[in-house]
């Protein structure tokens, strides 16, 4: 089942968000042209940095409290 909630997973941004948003799955490919670019390069570019630290946050609280201790 992971494979599959994965694969519809980046079949969902492929085709819905990156036409929609021009965003990439690879925070290095928006990254670069971002630099390139020039101009406010964080202004989008903050979520790429920050959502990961935000999840693995989340995940260890999940696994330290979402567990029955016994």
């Amino acid at each position: 089942m992971a494979g599959f909630a994965l694969g519809v997973t980046f079949l969902l941004i492929h085709h819905v968000f990156i036409p929609i948003r021009c965003t990439s799955v690879n925070p290095a490919r928006s990254f670069g042209p971002a630099i390139s670019n020039g101009g406010n390069i964080f202004s989008q570019l903050w979520l790429f940095f920050v959502a990961p630290v935000f999840g693995a946050i989340i995940a260890v609280l999940i696994c330290k409290y979402g567990r029955k201790r016994g």
